[in-house]
């Protein structure tokens, strides 16, 4: 009998182990993010949830323009091609370098960015898509004291001699704002003062204290400082440039060549959800609520309202040479790049192309 109970423990201590793996397969699908039911039909069944691919996405600040990126995250978009992202800040100009580190496999930012990383790089990083196609950024001064018209002229005069929040040094805001300067002929390090804060989230209390007459800005910061009465509509606005590369998701060279079938899965999701942003209002107010939760909604129905009036994002996805031709010539009239550069050096459309 003692030696019945024996085998019987024994067959049973082996039953469980054989059910061990399907126990940890469990644990690893719960573990993965949510995936939508249009994701899973085109995978096959729940199961494949599994052999998602990782990828990292370094961001400079979670900010409202970088929308198409986090609906193709919330709809469902990246998991239908098998795709999941994760989205990380790296304030300070790391979201680049988190790239060139390997730390991230993409970042979303300026091809300027890129353009100066690449020096002396030997895998350089390439932009592979469009997202925001217009110089979203906004000048705003003290509520009444804006200047008399925008003019040259009166601009210039207005300017002159104002504490200016720039935002970080280097970055395509503070870039913009030189340039304007320049372009107004005002020397932008005698004839105003720059403030260059890392953290473009200070913009609205620098000027409600008195330590900033001016910031350069965009959604959330723009309706967060005209509900709080620090200031109204911006009196200058960069987007009249027209097409400009502002925001754009790029890889490292080797990426797209040891692996361009990932790049083109990645691309045909942001593909998807600039075209479903453009004419789907309320799920893009859906998605920017919940990535923006401490807004209210009439500061989100504003930004919205403002990102569709000014053509904020790129209906297709491309990056176009006059986009990046109107980018560098900023970068290279601030005296901030040196030297030439090649469209094709710094952009790569085929995946573009290709998913259409």
């Amino acid at each position: 009998m003692f030696q019945t109970k024996k085998l019987l423990l024994f067959l049973l201590f082996m039953a469980c182990l054989s059910f061990a793996p399907a126990c940890g397969n469990t644990q690893d699908r719960a573990a993965a993010p949510p995936v939508s039911a249009e994701s899973q039909s085109a995978n096959g069944d729940k199961d494949s949830e599994k052999a998602l691919k990782k990828l990292v996405i370094a961001e400079p600040l979670h900010y409202i323009g970088y929308l198409p990126l986090y609906v193709a995250q919330r709809e469902g978009y990246f998991q239908k091609n098998g795709l999941d992202v994760r989205v990380i800040s790296a304030a300070g100009g790391a979201h680049v370098t988190a790239v060139v580190s390997g730390d991230a496999w993409g970042v979303i930012g300026g091809p300027e960015s890129n353009a100066l990383a690449n020096k002396n790089n030997s895998d350089p990083i390439i932009s592979v898509v469009n997202v925001v196609n217009r110089a979203n950024v906004y000048l705003m001064s003290k509520k009444g004291e804006e200047p008399k018209s925008n003019s040259p002229e009166d601009l210039k005069a207005f300017l002159k001699g104002k504490k200016i929040n720039a935002g970080r040094h280097g970055g395509t805001p503070n870039l913009l704002t030189r340039y304007l300067l320049l372009q107004l002929g005002l020397n932008p390090d005698k004839d105003v003062q720059l403030l260059e804060p890392a953290d473009g989230s200070t913009v609205v209390t620098m000027v409600q204290q008195g330590q900033a007459d001016i910031a350069n800005g965009a959604e959330p910061q723009i309706s967060d400082g005209i509900s709080k009465n620090v200031w109204g509509e911006p009196f200058y606005k960069f987007h009249t440039m027209g097409d400009y590369s502002y925001s754009v998701l790029s890889v490292k060279k080797s990426t797209i060549q040891k692996d361009p079938e990932t790049v083109q899965k990645f691309v045909d999701a942001i593909k998807e959800s600039l075209k479903v942003i453009q004419t789907d209002k309320d799920l893009a107010m859906k998605d920017l609520k919940a990535e923006f939760p401490t807004l209210s909604d009439d500061a989100l129905k504003a930004a919205l309202d403002r990102a569709y009036e000014d053509r904020l994002w790129s209906p297709d996805g491309v990056i176009s040479e006059e986009a990046l031709k109107r980018d560098m010539d900023v970068m290279i009239q601030t005296g901030i790049y040196k030297g030439d550069y090649a469209y094709e050096d710094l952009v790569d459309m085929q995946f573009v192309k290709s998913s259409d």
